[in-house]
């Protein structure tokens, strides 16, 4: 099996396993005041002081969540309170749950959102939240973050950042970027699942919890800290993933897909370098999918984050391609990619795509 899915997960990094296993090693609560929990609150307050200074933050405002769904859900619901809230229409579900009432950023045929449009809207009336994905999980698509946040702040607009493919893979610093709140998620940088982390600007330093208890992570995220995890995430929250490389890998990709009739979506746009989203016209992005896992390739169709069901991209949709939109399958190349992998997904994308729209022929006939 070549895996090439990364978007959904990266595999475990050496380093983060060996962080794992050494946490493991500590036994202690770290809300616990004897020598056994300061011990874990050494590691626990490690792991944030680099996780910190990574990102662009101060320590204490470090909010460590269960992954990235939840750190997107605890932002929009402490942030959100006595404010309207705008998404762009290509955001992840975890924003779009968070925020089902939110009014909708469009964005063009390349996925980057109208910022024309969230100007227009800032200025009509004060007091918003606007949710903006830095790179996009479907397409690579970045958005102009920066741009939108000194638009955000010209009118008193908090904006909040999903940041979760975007972090590994371009730079995510809050103070360059300029927003309120980031969104980072352990295991798409080659950490652990199950571990994330809520980014918050100077400013915001208290909110209003989303899951209330003990008081953990200064009374804004209740729940025992998972320790391993959160070590597994330190220790590759720098790593940054050889983009040159990537992306030469993904040109030889969607090369290889054109030329047997695949449609690159979003492909002017400036994307990650490991992303790219795949539509064969009049071939279900579901048959595209077995068939290359059926051949030893692991691709997916759009997020990964839907029970295992194959739908529609509302990605796609947003940006105007239609029936395409459901005719798309999504590769993203992992830190550890080899040139075999690239070399198979070439030779089982040629069968698939030869033998599927043999299938469309036959059954139109």
């Amino acid at each position: 099996m070549f895996y090439l899915d990364a978007n959904a997960s990266e595999p475990l990094r050496p380093e983060a396993k060996a962080a794992i296993q050494a946490a493991f090693e500590v036994t202690g609560n770290p809300s616990s005041v004897h020598a056994a929990g300061r011990a874990a609150r050494r590691v626990l307050e490690d792991a944030r002081e680099r996780v910190a200074a990574r990102f662009g933050v101060r320590d204490q405002n470090v909010v460590f969540t269960s992954g990235g769904t939840e750190a997107d859900a605890l932002a929009v619901y402490a942030l959100s309170t006595g404010r309207r809230v705008m998404l762009c229409a290509t955001e992840h579900d975890a924003i779009r749950a968070a925020a089902p009432d939110a009014a909708v950023l469009p964005v063009d045929c390349n996925g980057v959102a109208e910022l024309e449009v969230l100007r227009n809207w800032l200025r009509s009336g004060p007091g918003s939240l606007v949710c903006l994905m830095q790179a996009n999980n479907e397409t690579g698509t970045i958005q102009p973050i920066a741009e939108a946040a000194a638009l955000c702040r010209e009118h008193g607009a908090l904006l909040h950042v999903d940041a979760v493919q975007a972090a590994g893979r371009i730079p995510v610093d809050m103070t360059v970027l300029g927003c309120h709140s980031i969104a980072l998620s352990a295991h798409k940088l080659g950490g652990p699942p199950g571990v994330g982390a809520l980014l918050l600007a100077p400013d915001l330093t208290v909110i209003t919890p989303l899951i209330a208890g003990g008081g953990q992570e200064r009374g804004r995220r209740g729940g025992t800290p998972a320790l391993g995890a959160i070590a597994g995430f330190a220790a590759v929250c720098d790593r940054v993933s050889d983009q040159t490389r990537l992306a030469a890998l993904r040109d030889r990709v969607e090369a290889a897909a054109v030329h047997h009739g695949a449609i690159v979506c979003g492909g002017s746009a400036s994307r990650l370098a490991n992303t790219t989203s795949l539509a064969l016209p009049g071939v279900r992005a579901d048959a595209q999918v077995i068939a290359l896992d059926l051949d030893g390739i692991a691709v997916s169709a759009g997020a990964a984050c839907s029970s295992g069901k194959v739908q529609t991209s509302h990605v796609l949709t947003a940006m105007g391609l239609g029936a395409l939109a459901g005719q798309a399958i999504r590769v993203s190349l992992p830190w550890n990619v080899t040139d075999a992998a690239v070399d198979a997904f070439e030779a089982a994308y040629a069968r698939m795509a030869a033998r599927l729209r043999r299938a469309l022929v036959a059954t139109a006939a």
